[in-house]
C-alpha cells in the first residue's frame, strides 16, 4: 500500500496520523482510477486498408476501386456484396494467394506486416467453401498437416495435445477421428477444415463462404459452433458471405460492397448483444438490420458509411 510522508523541519519523514493516510490513499486510489478511465479501452487496429485496388490485367476487369477500412484486433467482421463485387479477391489479397500478386494500388497492413509476410509467418488460418481436405489422410492426419507445412518446432506430442483440443472444441466424436474425408458429411467435413485452420493458432480467421454449401440446419449449427470459438479465442475474423441473414446474426460489423468495382457502399454495425442467441434472429431489430444491408445491396450506390441501429 502507497502511503505518503510529509518533510519535518529538521529534514526527516514523519508518517501523518492513520485518518489522514487513510484519506491520501483514498485520494490517490481515486486518481488512479480516473486516469484507467480516461485511457482508450478500445483494442489495436488489427487490419488496415488504404485505398486498396485490384486490376486484373489477363482478364481486364476492376475487381476493386478503392477500399479502406480499419478492423479491430479480435472483430468479427462479415463482407457482402453483389456477385463479383471482390469480396473474394479482398480476401486473396489478406492472405497474399492471389493469382495476380498483391493490389494493383492502395496499402494493406496486418498486424503490422505486409500479406507477404504474414503468409510466409503463418500469421492467419483460411476455411473455403468447400473443405479441402486431402482425401488420402485421416481426419487427424488432416489437421495435423499445418505443422508439417510450417515445419514447426512444436514438439509432436504437443501437436497432437493441440489437435485433439481442437477437435473435442468443434464437437467432432472421437470415433470419427481417425475416417477419411469422404466418410464424413459436410458439415463434419468443415469442423475438420476450422481445426485445421487453427492448429498454428493464428491471431487471424480468412473464411470464403465456409457454411454455403452446408443445408439450413448444418448451416445454423456450423454458425452457433463459429461464434462459440471465436468467443473463445477472440479471434479477428473476416468471412465472406453471400446470406445477409448469416452477416446480420454472427457479425460485429457487416461490410457491403458495391457493383463491380467493389468498393464499400455501406458498414453496418451491429448493436445485438453477445452471446448471440437464435432467438435474435427473429425480432423486430433484426428485421431492420437485415433490411438496412438489403437496401445498401439492392442501390448499387455510394452510401454513407456508417449505418449502425438502435434498438
Amino acid at each position: 500500500m502507497e502511503v505518503a510522508f510529509r518533510h519535518c523541519r529538521n529534514g526527516t519523514l514523519r508518517r501523518p496520523p492513520a485518518y489522514r493516510r487513510q484519506a491520501i490513499n483514498e485520494g490517490a486510489t481515486k486518481v488512479r482510477k480516473k486516469k484507467l478511465m480516461s485511457q482508450d479501452p478500445s483494442p489495436p487496429i488489427a487490419i488496415r486498408l488504404v485505398n486498396v485496388k485490384k486490376y486484373f490485367k489477363d482478364r481486364d476487369v476492376e475487381a476493386l476501386g478503392g477500399v479502406s477500412l480499419e478492423v479491430l484486433r479480435g472483430e468479427f467482421i462479415t463482407l457482402i456484396g453483389p456477385s463479383g463485387s471482390g469480396k473474394s479477391t479482398l480476401l486473396e489479397l489478406l492472405g497474399d494467394i492471389g493469382d495476380e500478386g498483391g493490389p494493383t494500388d492502395g496499402e494493406i497492413s496486418i498486424e503490422g506486416k505486409t500479406p507477404e509476410e504474414l503468409r510466409k509467418t503463418r500469421g492467419y488460418g483460411i476455411a473455403f467453401q468447400e473443405s479441402t481436405l486431402f482425401p488420402w489422410y485421416r481426419v487427424f492426419e488432416n489437421c495435423l498437416l499445418p505443422f508439417r507445412i510450417a515445419k514447426s518446432r512444436i514438439p509432436g506430442e504437443q501437436q497432437v495435445r493441440r489437435i485433439e483440443m481442437l477437435l473435442e472444441m468443434v464437437g467432432l466424436d472421437k470415433k470419427f477421428w481417425s475416417y477419411y474425408p469422404r466418410e464424413l458429411s459436410g458439415g463434419m467435413q468443415q469442423r475438420v477444415a476450422i481445426v485445421r485452420a487453427l492448429a498454428l493458432d493464428p491471431p487471424l480467421l480468412l473464411m470464403d463462404e465456409p457454411f454455403g454449401a452446408l443445408d439450413d440446419l448444418t448451416r445454423k449449427s456450423m454458425q452457433m459452433l463459429l461464434l462459440d470459438i471465436w468467443s473463445k479465442t477472440k479471434k479477428t475474423i473476416l468471412m465472406v458471405t453471400h446470406s445477409i441473414s448469416e452477416a446480420c446474426f454472427m457479425s460485429d460489423r457487416v461490410v457491403v460492397l458495391s457493383h463491380r468495382p467493389g468498393r464499400i457502399a455501406r458498414i453496418v454495425s451491429i448493436p445485438l448483444d453477445r452471446p448471440r442467441e437464435r432467438s435474435m434472429s427473429e425480432t423486430k431489430a433484426f428485421a431492420r438490420i437485415c433490411s438496412m444491408v438489403r437496401e445498401a445491396l439492392g442501390s448499387g450506390e455510394i452510401l454513407e458509411e456508417d449505418g449502425s441501429i438502435k434498438e
